[in-house]
């Protein structure tokens, strides 16, 4: 199979269950962005141990970044094909996240302040993804779709990046007025 088809050539890309859109339109304005959230964690996944509980979470936000693209990438008229945690985002997928901030915040003194980034190799990777997810969250509130879930997935997810990066830090956050 070759990587390239030259489809694209013309200024649009395909969707998922078909249909052609321009590579500038907003849907594939949030797409590019969450894409490149996914490879922001994916950096950071290569600066955690294999099977460390780091690792394991970040596969999993790297998957469910595959079905929050997939539903993005569904022309309105097709959204009836989509399946939850495979093609759209669910609930769950939300709850999921909001479980694994409570768990990891209650291993550690969570800070009260600003935090300045950058204590460790990880945390500063974890920092840098957390502020891409802002921004596709950002691109997603400007491209409603009905009834979707994706817009508060986001947001859940950079608060779970958030304090991960802090999990990742220890106690040794570095704040806004302490050294």
């Amino acid at each position: 199979m070759k990587i390239y088809t030259r489809d694209g050539d013309d200024g649009t890309t395909g969707l998922y269950f078909g249909g052609r859109v321009p590579k500038n339109s907003d849907a594939i304005e949030v797409n590019g962005t969450v894409d490149e959230a996914q490879a922001a964690l994916g950096w950071a996944r290569s600066l955690t141990e294999p099977e460390s509980r780091l690792n394991e979470l970040l596969i999993r936000l790297e998957r469910d970044l595959w079905v929050l693209m997939a539903e993005v990438a569904t022309a309105p008229e097709n959204r009836h094909k989509l399946k939850s945690d495979v093609s759209l985002v669910s609930s769950a997928m939300i709850l999921r996240n909001e479980q694994e901030i409570d768990a990891l915040s209650s291993e550690i003194t969570m800070p009260a302040e600003f935090v300045v980034p950058g204590e460790n190799q990880i945390s500063a990777a974890l920092d840098v993804a957390r502020t891409v997810v802002r921004r596709a969250e950002r691109h997603a509130v400007g491209y409603p779709l009905a009834g979707s879930l994706v817009v508060s997935y986001l947001n859940r997810m950079s608060d779970l990046v958030w304090t991960m990066a802090r999990w990742a830090e220890g106690d040794q956050h570095r704040t806004a007025r302490h050294s």
